[in-house]
């Protein structure tokens, strides 16, 4: 196998497991506090970032099939799964989720309301919204809301 083709796999494949543990902190200490009730596949899919993942690919495919010393690769390698691992801590996972996931201050339009508030999680179909103004977490589905 081609050496270029072997460092790319290989970094899909260490940056799709960064990813899975980043994903599975944040599904069970941001998407569960809030009951958002998605399956952990879609949250993964639909919040994944394509472009970082293929520059992470690349970059951690070749810093482990092409550099010859094993501490100058097997260091970035070593902290970037400790920082993904630590999504596993309550914490951790729920800051990252709030970080990716929320968008605070927004305003939604329906044809009889604004709610006013963050949203906790956008969907496909549903957006897991806290209204200000309710003061509590409600679900609106994207086909009610004006652009």
């Amino acid at each position: 196998m081609n050496k270029a083709i072997q460092a790319l796999l290989t970094g899909m494949l260490i940056t799709f497991v960064l990813d899975f543990f980043l994903f599975l902190g944040i599904f069970l200490h941001y998407t569960e506090h809030y009951e958002v009730g998605i399956y952990y596949n879609v949250l993964f899919a639909d919040n994944q970032n394509w472009y970082l993942y293929f520059i992470l690919s690349i970059l951690l495919g070749y810093i482990s099939v092409y550099v010859k010393n094993s501490k100058v690769s097997i260091i970035p390698l070593l902290l970037l799964a400790l920082l993904t691992l630590l999504t596993l801590f309550k914490d951790i996972g729920y800051m990252a989720g709030e970080t990716i996931l929320m968008k605070k201050n927004a305003t939604l339009k329906s044809a009889k309301h604004t709610y006013t508030g963050d949203i906790i999680y956008d969907g496909r179909e549903k957006i897991t919204f806290y209204s200000y103004n309710l003061e509590k977490i409600i679900t609106l589905q994207k086909k009610d809301l004006l652009k």
